[in-house]
């Protein structure tokens, strides 16, 4: 296994797998990986198939966090990663700084940006206004540098991967985006590197967004006829602020395409909720 930290180094590696006609699966992380991360990287291995490469990136990208975020704070443990990536048999990590995906000015005054502008505008992006018009750039810079066939993205982050998916098709990049399920805790807690922050009775407090997903499936599999949103969203909240050190941020929800809100809830409809444990804002999503 590689690792390589220079955008030059990543791009000629990329070039001469393209000569050489090998298909190539990506996945792009933050690091801190976790069992969620690692399906993503057996996904990849799969769809690229024998003689195939995967290539894991690991970066913590500054300009997907607002300044009240937790940048500085965000867990990091580059060994470990390292090595849960060379037991899972990734090719190539690619793990550039600041300076490499942001030259010349820095991440602070750079000035170019893609931004989505239809399915970014309601949950995280109106949570987080400049959220996705980081993760959009900083995800282009990465299939520029990598030059995938393939790339893997969770379906935890759900908006996240259909903004990711809108922006290659508009943009045209020559790839395909492959979506894989949710990796849960034995106790149904999404995984996530920010699960980290759950010290002490935090982490069974941040079942309530397991049950509260579960709760709204069992309600609209039993309704008769549509339940109104406003009403479900009023019983989701809660719920969940029953937990001691849970505040809800938002609950949505949206036709699983458009990503458009709905005003009544039936079986198909998307659900994602962004939930403050203590200070950790944690998001999980279903189909209902």
């Amino acid at each position: 296994m590689r690792i390589i930290k220079s955008v030059a180094a990543m791009q000629r590696l990329a070039r001469g797998w393209q000569r050489a006609g090998t298909r190539v699966g990506f996945v792009p992380t933050m690091g801190y990986l976790h069992a969620g991360h690692m399906s993503l990287v057996q996904r990849a291995r799969r769809l690229t198939g024998r003689g195939g490469k995967v290539a894991v990136s690991i970066y913590v990208n500054p300009t997907q966090f607002g300044p009240q975020e937790d940048l500085s704070r965000y867990p990091r443990d580059f060994a470990r990663d390292v090595r849960l990536c060379r037991e899972a048999g990734v090719d190539v990590i690619f793990a550039p700084d600041n300076a490499q995906m942001y030259p010349g000015a820095g991440a602070d005054k750079f000035s170019t940006f893609v931004s989505e502008g239809e399915l970014s505008r309601s949950m995280e992006g109106q949570s987080r206004p400049t959220h996705f018009r980081g993760v959009t750039t900083v995800v282009a810079k990465l299939f520029n540098i990598v030059q995938p066939d393939v790339a893997v993205f969770g379906s935890k982050d759900y908006q996240q991967a259909a903004i990711v998916k809108r922006m290659a098709r508009d943009l045209n990049f020559p790839l395909k985006i492959v979506v894989a399920p949710t990796v849960r805790e034995a106790d149904g807690l999404a995984m996530s590197s920010r699960n980290k922050y759950l010290t002490g009775d935090l982490r069974a407090q941040a079942l309530v967004l397991w049950r509260s997903l579960q709760q709204a499936r069992v309600a609209v599999r039993e309704a008769a006829r549509p339940i109104p949103a406003a009403r479900l969203k009023a019983e989701l909240k809660r719920l969940i602020e029953c937990a001691p050190a849970a505040r809800l941020d938002y609950a949505e929800f949206f036709d699983p395409v458009t990503l458009v809100p709905v005003s009544g809830v039936t079986r198909g409809t998307h659900l994602a909720l962004a939930v403050f444990i203590g200070k950790t804002r944690l998001i999980d999503n279903t189909q209902l």
